[in-house]
C-alpha cells in the first residue's frame, strides 16, 4: 500500500468516522503532504520516520514561519495519523507518542552567554556614585535572579552581607532567602558604604536610590539596563533577561531544579522546568557541533 493510500484512508476515516469538517480535513491533508515531502528529502517514507525525525519536522515548520496554532494542528494531524496506522496494523510502535506540544520550545526565554554577562557587568563607571549603584544592582540581579520589582523593593534591612544572603518578599507576599555571591557582596558593600553618607531618615528607604535620593523605580532600572545593554554591544535587553541567565547558568553548571525553583521564587516547579528545555537544547547544539559522528 502506498503512502498516498495510507493518507487517504486516514482522511476518509476522519471524514466518515469522526465527522471532521472539510476545512479541517484540507488542513490535515496539507500537513501530511508536508510530512511526506520532509520524509522524501531524507530518503525515508512515512512508516520509517523516527521520533527524532518528527521532532525535527515540527521545528522546521516553526522555523519556516508557521504560527503556534498551525504547528499545534500539524502535531495533532501527525499523532492522529500514526495512531491510525497502528490501529490499522501497519506499525507496531508509535513514533509520535512522545512528541511535545510546540508551546514548550516556542516560548523558550532568551538568555545571555557568560561572556555577554561579563561585558554587561563591566559597563558601569564605578568611580562615580551612580556607576557604583548600577554596578551593585547588576551584580545583585545576576547573582540572585530577582524580579525587577523585588530588586528595587530591597531595603538595607534585607541584606546580610556578612553571611552572604538577602531576604526578599516575592509574589503573594512569600518571603525567601537567596544567596549572594562574592562579587555581589563586594560591590553591594561598596555601594552601601557610599549610600550610608545620606541622612538617616533617607537611608532607611529603599536600598537603591536615585541621584535625588528617591527610591529607584522599576521604570528607572529598565532604562538603566537598556542603556548598558546597548553600551555593551548586546542590544536591547531587559531585567528579566538577567533572571533567565541566572537560572540557565545555574542549571548548566549542575544546580538541581528544586534549588533553582526556590531561589527564583516559583510556586510551581513546572514554571522552572522551562530552563531544562534551554539546557537540553544547548547540549544538543554542543553535541552536533563537536561530536565527530553527530
Amino acid at each position: 500500500m502506498s503512502e498516498l493510500d495510507h493518507e487517504e484512508r486516514f482522511l476518509s476515516y476522519l471524514r466518515v468516522e469522526r465527522g471532521l469538517a472539510a476545512n479541517t480535513l484540507s488542513a490535515y491533508r496539507n500537513d501530511l503532504k508536508k510530512l511526506s515531502k520532509f520524509a522524501g528529502a531524507r530518503d525515508k517514507n512515512l512508516l520509517s520516520l523516527q521520533p527524532a525525525d518528527l521532532a525535527t519536522f515540527l521545528k522546521e515548520l516553526h522555523g519556516a514561519g508557521l504560527g503556534p496554532k498551525s504547528v499545534a494542528r500539524a502535531l495533532v494531524a501527525v499523532r492522529g495519523f500514526y495512531k491510525f496506522l497502528i490501529q490499522d496494523g501497519h506499525l507496531r510502535l508509535d513514533p509520535s507518542a512522545d512528541l511535545e506540544a510546540p508551546r514548550a520550545w516556542q516560548s523558550l526565554p532568551r538568555f545571555l552567554a557568560s561572556y555577554e554577562v561579563e561585558r554587561l557587568l563591566s559597563c558601569p563607571d564605578v568611580s562615580t556614585e551612580t556607576g557604583l549603584r548600577d554596578k551593585a544592582m547588576l551584580e545583585v540581579l545576576y547573582a540572585t535572579g530577582l524580579r525587577v520589582s523585588e530588586l528595587v523593593g530591597l531595603t538595607p534591612a534585607n541584606l546580610n552581607l556578612d553571611l552572604g544572603f538577602l531576604r526578599v518578599r516575592g509574589k503573594g507576599g512569600k518571603e525567601r532567602v537567596v544567596p549572594l555571591g562574592r562579587a555581589a557582596v563586594e560591590w553591594t558593600r561598596k555601594y552601601v558604604a557610599v549610600r550610608s553618607r545620606v541622612e538617616r531618615t533617607k537611608s532607611e528607604r529603599a536600598l537603591f536610590l536615585t541621584e535625588k535620593l528617591h527610591p529607584l523605580t522599576r521604570q528607572d532600572f529598565w532604562r538603566i539596563i537598556v542603556s548598558y545593554g546597548e553600551r555593551a554591544g548586546i542590544g536591547h535587553i531587559t531585567p528579566h533577561l538577567l533572571r533567565h541567565s541566572f537560572a540557565t547558568h545555574l542549571l548548566e553548571n549542575g544546580a538541581d531544579l528544586r534549588s533553582v525553583q526556590m531561589m527564583l521564587g516559583h510556586s510551581d516547579i513546572s514554571t522552572t522546568q522551562i530552563y531544562t528545555h534551554i539546557t537540553n537544547e544547548r547540549l544538543r547544539e554542543i553535541y552536533k557541533k563537536f561530536h565527530p559522528r553527530a
